[in-house]
C-alpha cells in the first residue's frame, strides 16, 4: 500500500511546525472540529499537506470556486508526486437548469456543455478513491451533489485478464453496460472499437487506453497504448496481467434492479397524475405521463436518458426524503470515518454549502407543480448542511478570518475531548499561525478620494509595473470590471478581467499570463479575494471601499488586501470618501497583525524577503484541449467579428459542440444588442449545418 510522501524543499518553520503538532494531536484525541486560523501567505498549504503525511489518510478539501481548487489541486499535486491527487468541480462550462416560469408560460429545457476533461478528472477521482488509500481529492462545493451511488459504481467493473474465458460478444454487451459507446470512426474517451480480435477501450476517467487482444473465446492478450499515436505503452513482452475497468459515468443502474424501479416509477406516477387532476390540472397530467413514459421507454432500451439522475432514488434504493449520494459517500464507502476534510477559506465555504439546498429546492418545487417532473425529483439534489456535517468524520477549517461559527464549534469539540482524556497540553481547538516563512509584514494601507479614483489606479498600476511588479483590482460588478479592463485596454495598458463567468479552466490560465508579465493588471469582482497565490502582486487597489455590504464587509477587505502580503513592497489602496465600520476594523486588524509580524522578525532576526515561486503546469495541458476550446479562448463577443473557423477540419462531434456553443453566443450577442454579430454566428451555423 502507497502512503503519502511529502516532496518538498522547504521545512516547516517553527510557527508551522507548532500549528501541524497541534491539528494531527487534536485529531488522534478525537477533536474532530478545529480551525487553523493563518494569515495570508503563512503557508497553509504547506501545513495541511505535512498534517496529511502525518495522520496518513485519505483526504478531502473542499475549496468554495473551481479557481482557489484548481491553484490547490497543482500545489498538492507538486508536494505528493508519487500519491493520487485528484480535482473534482463541476464539469459544465456553461449550465442552464431545467426550469419553468409559470407567469410567462416559459419552459427552459436543461441546456449544458460538459467539459469532457474535467469529467475525465471527476472520474478519476472516484476511481482513485475506490482502488487506493494514499488519495487527495481538491474538490469546489459541488461535491455535495448527486453523483449516484458508490456500491453501484464500484459494483460494475469489469475485470480483465490473460486467459479468461469470455466471447467477443461478451465483452462488448459487458463495455455497453458500463455505458461505454461503440465508436469505430470516433476513439475518445467513454467509447470502445471492434477492429477482428482487438477490442480497443478508451476508458474514460486516464489517458491510456486498454487493447484486448482476442483468441479462441479467450483473452490472449492485453496491451495500454497511447490512444493518439497507436504507440504501445506497455507492450506483448511486459503486459499487465489483469486491467479493471471502471464505468464511463457515474449513474450506473442494475439491469437486475429496473423492473422494481421501473414499478415503483410506474406506481408514483400513478399517484401524482391523480393527485394533479383532483386539483384541475388536466394539461400537467398529460405532460407529466407524456415525458416519463418517454424517459422509461429510453431506459429500458438504451440504459440511459437525459435526466435520468431525476429517478437515481428509484435505482439507488433510497427512501422519499433521503440524501443522496455524493462524493463524500466514496470517502466513507471504503474507509467508515478514517479519513480527513480540509476545509479552504471557510468562511466562505461553509455558507455556500449551507445555502445550495434551498435555492434547489424552489425550482424543483415549481417543475413538479407544473408536471415537468415527478417528486422524485426533489431528491437529486444537494445535501442539506446538517447532512452534509454527519457524512464528514472531522473537518479543519483554515482561514484567516474564520466565522464565529467555525471557532465554536471548534471550541466546543475540544472541551468534549479534554474532558473524556487527560491531555498533556489542553488543546483549544484554535490553532494560530500567524508568522510568514519569508518575514513579509501585512501591507501598508492609504485611503485615497473616490473622485479621480480611474485616473489615479491608472498612474498606479504604471509605476507598479515599472517595477517589473503586478496589480490587483477590485470593482463592485462584473460589468463595471469589464468596461474597467476595456478602457485600460484602450489606454494602452495590458489588463484583464476575472470573474466567474470566465471559463474554469481559462481562469488559471489568465492567473499564470498574469505571473509572467502578459499582464501588468487583473481587474475582478470576487475571485480575486480568498487564496491566491500571485507572489508578484505588489499592490491591491480597492474602488469604492466605503460601499458598506458583502464585497466590502470587513471579512472580504481583510482577506482583499491580503493578496498584497506575498510581496516586501506590497501595499493596498482604499479609495473612499468615507471611513465604514467594515473599513475601521480591516485596517485596525491588519495594523495588529502588521505589528505582530515586524516585532517577530526582529526577535528572529528575520529580514522579510519577497515569494520566489515556479508557475506551474496547466490543471490540463494546453495540447489536451479540443478544438472547440481553442477556438473558443475568449467569449464570442469579446471579438470584433466571428474568428475564422475552418470547417472541413472538424469532426461530426466537434460541429455539434461548436453549434450548440455558438447558439448561446449568438443569444449573448443579441441580448447586448450586437445584433451584426448575432447575424453573422447565423449564418455561420446554417453554414455547418449545411
Amino acid at each position: 500500500m502507497n502512503k503519502f510522501k511529502l516532496v518538498s524543499p522547504y521545512k516547516p518553520i517553527p510557527d508551522q511546525k507548532k500549528a501541524v503538532e497541534s491539528l494531527v494531536s487534536g485529531n488522534k484525541n478525537n477533536i474532530n472540529h478545529q480551525v487553523l486560523l493563518g494569515v495570508t501567505g503563512s503557508g497553509k498549504t504547506f501545513t495541511v499537506a505535512n498534517v496529511i503525511e502525518k495522520l496518513q489518510k485519505p483526504t478531502l478539501i473542499i475549496s468554495h470556486n473551481k479557481t482557489l481548487a484548481a491553484q490547490l489541486y497543482q500545489e498538492f499535486r507538486d508536494f505528493f508526486p508519487e500519491n493520487a491527487v485528484s480535482y473534482f468541480v463541476s464539469y459544465y462550462d456553461f449550465y442552464q437548469p431545467e426550469a419553468y416560469i409559470p407567469s410567462t408560460d416559459t419552459y427552459i429545457e436543461k441546456d449544458a456543455d460538459i467539459n469532457e476533461l474535467i469529467d475525465k478528472l471527476r472520474l478519476a477521482a472516484t476511481t482513485n478513491l475506490l482502488t487506493r488509500r494514499d488519495t487527495i481529492v481538491v474538490a469546489s462545493v459541488s461535491c455535495i451533489y448527486n453523483i449516484g451511488s458508490p456500491r453501484q459504481y464500484g459494483h460494475f467493473v469489469f475485470e480483465i485478464g490473460r486467459g479468461v474465458k469470455i466471447h467477443r460478444r461478451q465483452i462488448i454487451d459487458r463495455l455497453i453496460d458500463l455505458q461505454y459507446e461503440r465508436g469505430d470512426f470516433g476513439f475518445h474517451r467513454g467509447t470502445f472499437r471492434v477492429m477482428g480480435d482487438y477490442i480497443d477501450v478508451y476508458p474514460a476517467y486516464q489517458d491510456e487506453a486498454v487493447r484486448i487482444i482476442l483468441g479462441n473465446d479467450a483473452i490472449a492478450d492485453i496491451e495500454i497504448f497511447d490512444p493518439v499515436s497507436g504507440s504501445l505503452i506497455a507492450n506483448h513482452e511486459s503486459p499487465p496481467s489483469n486491467f479493471v475497468l471502471y464505468p464511463a459515468k457515474h449513474y450506473i443502474t442494475d439491469p437486475s434492479q429496473h423492473e422494481d424501479a421501473f414499478t415503483q416509477i410506474q406506481k408514483d406516477l400513478f399517484e401524482q397524475v391523480k393527485k394533479l387532476k383532483a386539483s384541475g390540472k388536466e394539461l400537467e397530467a398529460y405532460r407529466l405521463k407524456t415525458r416519463v413514459k418517454f424517459d422509461l421507454d429510453m431506459i429500458k432500451e438504451v440504459g440511459y436518458v437525459k435526466g435520468i439522475e431525476n429517478y437515481s432514488r428509484y435505482f439507488d434504493g433510497r427512501a422519499p426524503g433521503e440524501a443522496p449520494y455524493s462524493l463524500l459517500d466514496y470517502f466513507g464507502f471504503p474507509y467508515g470515518n478514517d479519513w480527513l476534510v480540509f476545509v479552504d477559506e471557510s468562511h466562505i465555504t461553509f455558507p455556500q454549502i449551507r445555502g445550495m439546498y434551498a435555492g434547489d429546492l424552489s425550482r424543483k418545487q415549481t417543475l413538479v407543480d407544473y408536471g415537468f417532473r415527478l417528486p422524485s425529483a426533489y431528491d437529486n439534489r444537494p445535501l442539506k448542511f446538517d447532512e452534509f456535517l454527519r457524512r464528514i468524520p472531522n473537518f479543519i477549517a483554515t482561514s484567516a478570518t474564520p466565522s464565529e461559527w467555525e471557532i465554536s464549534m471548534a471550541q466546543e469539540s475540544a472541551k468534549r475531548s479534554n474532558k473524556q482524556k487527560t491531555m498533556s497540553k489542553i488543546n483549544i481547538g484554535v490553532v494560530e499561525q500567524l508568522l510568514r516563512p519569508t518575514g513579509i509584514p501585512d501591507p501598508e494601507i492609504e485611503i485615497r478620494p473616490v473622485t479621480g479614483e480611474v485616473k489615479d489606479v491608472i498612474e498606479e498600476i504604471k509605476k507598479v509595473a515599472k517595477k517589473g511588479q503586478r496589480t490587483l483590482v477590485t470593482t463592485l460588478t462584473k460589468k463595471t470590471a469589464e468596461d474597467l479592463s476595456q478602457y485600460l485596454t484602450e489606454q494602452g495598458m495590458k489588463v484583464h478581467y476575472l470573474h466567474s463567468d470566465v471559463a474554469t479552466l481559462e481562469r488559471s490560465d489568465i492567473l499564470d499570463d498574469l505571473r509572467r508579465g502578459n499582464y501588468e493588471a487583473l481587474i475582478g469582482v470576487n475571485l480575486l479575494r480568498e487564496g491566491l497565490d500571485l507572489p508578484e502582486v505588489a499592490l491591491v487597489a480597492i474602488l469604492d471601499a466605503d460601499k458598506e455590504g458583502f464585497l466590502r464587509s470587513e471579512v472580504s477587505l481583510i482577506q482583499t488586501m491580503g493578496r498584497a502580503a506575498r510581496h516586501v513592497e506590497g501595499h493596498v489602496i482604499l479609495y473612499a470618501d468615507n471611513v465604514t465600520g467594515s473599513m475601521q476594523r480591516a485596517i485596525g486588524e491588519v495594523g495588529r497583525r502588521r505589528a505582530y509580524q515586524i516585532a517577530m522578525n526582529k526577535k528572529l532576526a528575520i529580514v522579510p524577503s519577497s515569494i520566489t515561486k515556479p508557475i506551474r503546469e496547466r490543471v490540463i495541458a494546453e495540447e489536451e484541449k479540443g478544438t472547440i476550446e481553442k477556438l473558443f479562448r475568449q467569449e464570442v463577443r469579446s471579438f470584433a467579428q466571428l474568428p475564422e473557423i475552418d470547417i472541413t477540419s472538424l469532426t461530426p462531434m466537434d460541429k455539434r459542440k461548436l453549434i450548440v456553443r455558438l447558439r448561446r453566443e449568438m443569444k449573448i450577442t443579441a441580448q447586448d444588442l450586437n445584433f451584426e454579430l448575432a447575424a453573422e454566428i447565423r449564418d455561420k451555423i446554417r453554414q455547418i449545418e449545411a
